[in-house]
């Protein structure tokens, strides 16, 4: 089975526990709408590559970190959507929750999605006792405070930004999540994984702030201009365009190189590879291949 359809079976699995009868029908319809149709899914998507570099030893607890993972990237989207923070209106090229549900239904979405990614790491829990309390911390750390992108949203109500830890949280988190999780589903020490994670935070975090400059909403799926409107720091407003684009390139180039030593290796540097040319260059001429997140 590819890893698409392992973490879609997954994300199902979950949706279909946590919104089961008596759930309200309408929260449980937002549920569902801020999952499916998934965007890029890039963060699951690294952290079962990881799991399988590393051998993949127990696919049903990488299946459930990934799809807990997604969760709460989906859930951070919701409540990002609203409007107290983003005021967007649409999301993947449809309405964002608020604007389909209300704005009461899309609080308790954003909740419900977060404890519905806690349960699935439970429910797979007896694969693993061991691994699943770690993959439980990880998942806890990057999600919320200090560390977390609890803390990176936070960042945004700060009179003075400090913008290396507001990217490393508001965006870096769920990708050092996403290599440490994937490495402990498989029974690895996620410590060694933490470098390649943040790498591909930062590289995301320049490549979206690149997109909100570049891009129009039709491309994106949604609202553009956003840093430029709320006044938040980017590495376009610092850097220029050229200079983020330059600053994107050393940034992959880092992240291939922090890759630890294991079975598949190879492998994985390729899809890091990948995904680093469907982020960079084309990109200054209007042409992005990661859409939809």
């Amino acid at each position: 089975m590819s890893l698409h359809a392992r973490l879609e079976s997954a994300l199902d699995a979950a949706l279909s526990a946590a919104c089961a009868p008596p759930a309200p029908p309408r929260l449980a319809h937002a549920m569902r709408h801020a999952v499916v149709p998934g965007g890029a899914r890039i963060r699951p998507t690294i952290c079962l590559s990881v799991a399988a570099a590393c051998g993949d030893d127990r696919p049903a607890l990488a299946d459930a970190a990934a799809a807990a993972l997604e969760l709460i990237h989906c859930a951070s989207l919701v409540h990002d959507d609203l409007p107290c923070f983003d005021d967007a209106g649409t999301r993947r090229g449809r309405p964002s929750v608020h604007a389909a549900y209300s704005e009461p239904l899309a609080v308790l979405t954003g909740d419900s999605l977060i404890v519905a990614a806690f349960g699935t790491l439970a429910r797979a829990a007896a694969e693993a006792p061991d691994r699943s309390a770690t993959l439980v911390t990880l998942l806890s750390r990057n999600t919320g405070m200090p560390f977390g992108i609890c803390a990176g949203q936070g960042w945004e109500s700060e009179r003075d930004i400090d913008l290396a830890a507001y990217h490393r949280a508001k965006t870096g988190a769920l990708f050092v999540a996403a290599t440490q999780m994937g490495a402990a589903a498989a029974g690895q020490e996620p410590q060694a994984w933490e470098d390649l994670g943040a790498l591909i935070g930062e590289a995301f975090q320049v490549a979206d702030d690149l997109r909100d400059t570049l891009c129009d909403a039709d491309m994106l799926g949604k609202p553009v201009g956003q840093d430029d409107r709320l006044g938040r720091p980017s590495a376009v407003s610092e850097l220029g365009v050229q200079g983020a684009l330059r600053r994107l390139d050393d940034i992959l180039s880092g992240a291939i190189a922090s890759i630890p030593s294991c079975p598949g290796e190879a492998r994985l540097a390729g899809m890091v590879r990948a995904y680093a040319d469907r982020l960079v260059p084309s990109a200054a001429q209007g042409r992005w291949a990661v859409p939809g997140e």
